[in-house]
């Protein structure tokens, strides 16, 4: 498994966040519990996306998500 980088994204149609890959490709749609890593101050932080009121990053919840540059594992 890798990880690819790209960067969160709110898309309205699905009411979900997804990731922008830097390959112009999308993630598909995350859904709770799915577990990425976000890069904050040069550091990967491992967390997992989840939905109360609105959409956080368990361990992170006063963090704005849209434009966060993430990572998350794909097979390839």
């Amino acid at each position: 498994m890798t990880k690819k980088k790209g960067t969160l994204q709110y898309d309205r149609e699905s009411d979900r966040f997804d990731i922008h890959f830097d390959d112009g490709k999308y993630y598909g749609g995350l859904h709770c519990g799915e577990c990425l890593d976000v890069r904050l101050n040069e550091v990967w932080v491992p967390t997992r996306i989840e939905m109360s009121e609105d959409w956080y990053l368990v361990g992170l919840p006063e963090l704005r998500l849209e434009g966060l540059t993430v990572q998350i594992g794909c097979y390839s």
